[in-house]
């Protein structure tokens, strides 16, 4: 009786301690992250982002199926972070599913995905020692009542191997998901004017642009046609934007122009100028002769730079780290598009830790000036520059095609890095500090109270290209198929300039991810096949016969 009494006490104490540890495990539940990087964590950014959601969001992931070790690591680092999204809030549904897995045709399967703005990826793919190509989905859909948003996952880098791709993708990821969420939860709040009437490039060429920044701010044109009758009303209009966006104008400013430009600054606003100081079209150097005339372009600028402490050179750069340029041979059915060297497409990468630049793919830039940073107040920070392989020649020059069948002088390349986009901030003095104005302004301002402008030395920067009239993805090349980090850069120069601080900074975040290396796993293959199967034999007819002997000698002594 006393037996059954102990041994009833000790199953209700087990049941207890149960109930027990079940009831602080349901009310004080947590994650705890143990990696180095801490890539599990999410950033506080993106917990605010989606404590908005109060109804569900369902994230269709289009990751599933057979793929390469590379992708597999994609899928399950996004299978993860989907987990810590859904764990932070309950609201976040996803499902990861096969685009191909009824039997689809694949080229049919990616024609709609490439239609829906969804590019699929198509990867070689070595096993045993033979290469094949196959097409992947990296793409996830994110939907919120009846919005929906297109979610890349695999990043685009210019002659990075798979592996370089997919690390660069996975410390992203975050950054693209809590992306998407804000463009679904968060209402817009800030303007933009997109200015017009300086000969600035057509709606088409910066639709893909505009159409970016339309997911997070209000765009509206402007122009500065009314300066010339209501200076003083121009500027009143100017001030209700947060931001001001000059894309590559042509035309000069007058006095009174800048005049409401400076004051514009002085009140705090914010400014993306894309201007250049050389006249130079790839278009007219398809004539006959093959060869066109880069001229300086005079847009009456130089005080206004000059006092920022910037001065734009008209002069052009060549880069020996550049783009090509595609030339057409043969006609008709028959024509073939070839690249060819083309020093005057300069591309700028930057190994900075700023996080407009921070993982940034290459920029294209075209016909770009090289500028100059002087000394002043105001800090300055070289954003994007030329590699050191950089010629910088003068203006005017005569620009011929024959450029591409010629040996470069690689004396002529050593005039070292070239800065192309400079981002100054701080407390501006006005351009017409001490200076007889062009129109009496209410309440002029000298000195600006703390503000920013990006200055980028050339306009097709945000110049996407159309097919059919119509634009295709800023950054976009349709000849080569290579994408280019214009767009990211500009849309990250925008989200700084207006303080969008919470997405840059996650976009910052360092993830390190290790892989395979798989020369030595192609040399080791055997070995490492040998030891899975015999090892364990081993291992098991080791015990085996141990185990009997053990009983051998157990069961036989007297």
């Amino acid at each position: 009786m006393k037996f059954q009494k102990s041994h009833f006490s000790k199953t209700f104490l087990l049941l207890l301690v149960i109930v027990v540890i079940n009831v602080i495990s349901y009310n004080f539940y947590g994650r705890f992250d143990l990696t180095a990087d801490q890539r599990y964590t999410l950033s506080e950014a993106s917990k605010e982002i989606i404590s908005k959601a109060e109804a569900p969001i369902i994230v269709d992931v289009f990751l599933e199926g057979e793929f390469p070790p590379e992708f597999r690591r994609l899928q399950a680092e996004t299978r993860q972070l989907l987990e810590e999204f859904a764990a932070v809030n309950p609201q976040i549904n996803f499902r990861f599913t096969n685009p191909l897995e009824e039997g689809g045709n694949a080229n049919e399967v990616a024609t709609q995905f490439y239609e829906m703005g969804m590019t699929p990826a198509r990867i070689n793919v070595v096993e045993n020692g033979r290469t094949s190509e196959a097409i992947v989905f990296p793409w996830a859909m994110a939907n919120f009542g009846n919005k929906s948003v297109a979610i890349p996952l695999l990043k685009n880098q210019l002659g990075a191997t798979t592996e370089d791709r997919v690390a660069a993708s996975v410390q992203q990821l975050e950054y693209a998901f809590a992306d998407a969420f804000s463009k679904l939860l968060e209402p817009k709040r800030k303007k933009i004017a997109v200015m017009r009437g300086n000969g600035e490039l057509q709606d088409r060429y910066i639709a893909d642009f505009v159409k970016s920044i339309q997911e997070y701010y209000y765009i509206a044109p402007f122009t500065l046609d009314s300066v010339a009758t209501n200076p003083q009303g121009t500027l009143a209009q100017l001030k209700e934007y947060d931001l001001v966006i000059e894309a590559k104008p042509t035309e000069p400013y007058t006095e009174a122009e800048k005049l409401v430009l400076d004051q514009y600054l002085m009140n705090g606003g914010k400014k993306l100028w894309l201007v250049e100081h050389a006249a130079m079209e790839t278009d007219s150097l398809f004539s006959p002769a093959g060869t066109a005339f880069a001229l300086p372009r005079d847009l009456n600028l130089g005080d206004y730079f000059f006092k920022y402490g910037l001065r734009i050179n008209p002069t052009l750069v060549k880069d020996l780290y550049s783009a090509p340029i595609i030339l057409a041979t043969g006609s008709g059915s028959e024509a073939q598009f070839n690249p060819y060297p083309w020093f005057y497409y300069p591309l700028s990468s930057s190994p900075s830790a700023h996080p407009i630049v921070n993982n940034l793919e290459a920029v294209k830039f075209e016909y770009a000036s090289p500028v100059d940073i002087l000394e002043n107040s105001i800090k300055k920070t070289v954003l994007l520059s030329t590699s050191p392989r950089t010629a910088v020649v003068g203006l005017p020059r005569e620009i011929s095609l024959e450029e591409i069948t010629a040996e470069p002088d690689l004396s002529e390349f050593a005039s070292g890095e070239q800065p192309l986009a400079v981002m100054l901030e701080g407390e501006f003095n006005s351009v017409y500090e001490n200076r007889v104005l062009p129109f009496e302004p209410d309440n002029f301002r000298s000195k600006s109270q703390e503000t920013k402008m990006l200055v980028i030395s050339d306009g097709d920067v945000v110049k996407n290209q159309l097919q059919r009239g119509e634009p295709l993805a800023l950054g976009f090349d349709r000849f080569t198929g290579t994408t280019y980090g214009n767009r990211e850069f500009l849309l990250n120069a925008v989200n700084y300039l207006l303080d969008d601080r919470g997405l840059l900074n996650i976009r910052s975040k360092e993830v390190k991810i290790a892989f395979l290396d798989p020369e030595k796993v192609e040399e080791s293959k055997g070995f490492w096949q040998v030891m899975n199967i015999l090892l364990p034999l081993g291992l098991l007819a080791l015990f085996a016969g141990l185990f009997g002997l053990i009983r051998k000698r157990k069961y036989t002594r007297k």
